[in-house]
């Protein structure tokens, strides 16, 4: 068991505002009988932001990363943060995980297939290793939409949910290459006193999700696609994803820009103890993403929860580099230089060219002639560098 305190200060100069984190905490991990092990967070936090987050808060009604939330003074929120799992293995092979979480697929800085950004959801997880193969089985139940004001959600009312269903298949080939594929889908199946239920035919772990969705109706949002780790030299990686959303192959040959042709990509490296530096770690990756992808024609669809994306924090309709550099050049102190370019077209007063994921596809600007950075063509530029010290075992500065 380990107390939890973080506490940061800052100074925002384009706006004098005050920001500050402070969070107080425990974490509690363990093991009952050698057989099943269990793992707690619970976190209390109030917080201030810089101004680009508090504008997302309260375009999107969510603090990115979290769930419910409240107002705090002038500036900040105040939310309650909590993540729990058990996990045991049910064979030699076979290791089982059900609880509250979060949880990313991929190597890369972003993940274009699963990420963490958004909150913890309920999620019931397999993994299988057997011989050079990986299989994931993932089970969710997520918040489909969220109800409040810019001062702060309400809990009066009880939260629609949605669901998600993903599995991912690993293989090593020889020792230097990792190719998997994989396919998710978001559904609700609302019943007929409009409750929303679990899809129980998605429970199965090897069938194609895409042949139930069909014979379903076709009413569901189905992502399929795959990704790969490559070691072609010493200390060097190089990995990518390919997420198709939706797409016909005659639209793609014709080059029409048709809105359904939704992929998105990633391709990255890294570098580790570069140009012979120990502890000198570089990394570089693109992201880009058509618009329209992971949207869908209600907010049970879309690939959200609580409001953010489950894959890229920009959505869609967007072009991205990524720079990252670690270094390591004494003991217990690490530095850490981020830099993000982005190019993203964004959505006007009552337009739809494809950025928001939570916008009903079905407001789409064109069938046709769709490109991606369409409509407000807008440029990102985030540098971050950090330093930390580690004062002490588990304490840092």
């Amino acid at each position: 068991m380990n107390p939890v305190l973080h506490l940061s200060v800052g100074r925002e100069s384009a706006t004098d505002v005050n920001t500050f984190i402070n969070t107080r905490g425990v974490e509690l991990r363990g093991m009952i009988d050698y057989k099943v092990g269990f793992y707690s967070f619970i976190g209390e936090n109030q917080m201030v932001n810089p101004s680009y987050v508090r504008d997302y808060r309260i375009n999107n009604l969510t603090v990115p990363g979290e769930g419910f939330w409240k107002g705090y003074e002038e500036n900040g929120v105040d939310f309650f943060t909590a993540r729990g799992y058990i996990s045991f293995d049910a064979t030699k092979h076979i290791n089982m995980q059900f609880g509250h979480d979060r949880f990313t697929v991929g190597n890369g800085h972003r993940s274009m297939i699963l990420s963490d950004f958004s909150p913890a959801y309920l999620f019931f997880k397999i993994n299988t290793k057997v011989w050079k193969f990986n299989y994931t089985n993932l089970f969710t139940q997520m918040t489909a939409d969220v109800f409040g004001n810019p001062s702060g959600l309400t809990g009066s009312s009880r939260y629609p949910d949605k669901y998600m269903a993903l599995h991912h298949l690993s293989l090593n080939i020889g020792k230097k290459l990792n190719i998997g594929v994989f396919e998710s889908v978001i559904f609700s199946n609302p019943d007929s006193l409009g409750n929303n239920s679990f899809e129980l035919k998605y429970l199965n772990p090897v069938i194609f999700y895409r042949a139930i969705e069909q014979q379903n109706g076709s009413s569901d949002n189905v992502l399929i696609g795959a990704d790969f780790k490559w070691l072609p030299m010493k200390k060097v990686s190089i990995y990518g994803q390919l997420v198709f959303d939706e797409f016909l192959l005659d639209n793609l040959r014709e080059g029409d820009g048709w809105w359904g042709n939704k992929w998105g990509a990633q391709l990255g490296g890294e570098y580790v103890d570069a140009f012979g530096i120990s502890n000198l770690d570089l990394q570089g990756e693109v992201n880009i993403s058509r618009p329209y992808t992971y949207s869908h024609d209600t907010p049970f669809g879309s690939y959200s929860n609580y409001r953010q994306s489950l894959a890229h924090p920009l959505g869609a309709n967007f072009t991205e580099f990524v720079g990252v550099a670690r270094f390591q050049p004494i003991n217990r102190l690490n530095i850490t230089a981020k830099l993000i370019l982005a190019s993203y077209g964004e959505d006007g007063e009552g337009q739809n060219f494809g950025r928001n994921i939570l916008l009903d596809n079905t407001t789409r600007e064109s069938d046709f002639g769709n490109d991606i950075g369409q409509g407000i063509d807008t440029n990102l530029t985030f540098a971050d560098l950090t330093v930390s010290y580690q004062l002490k075992h588990n304490f840092f500065i």
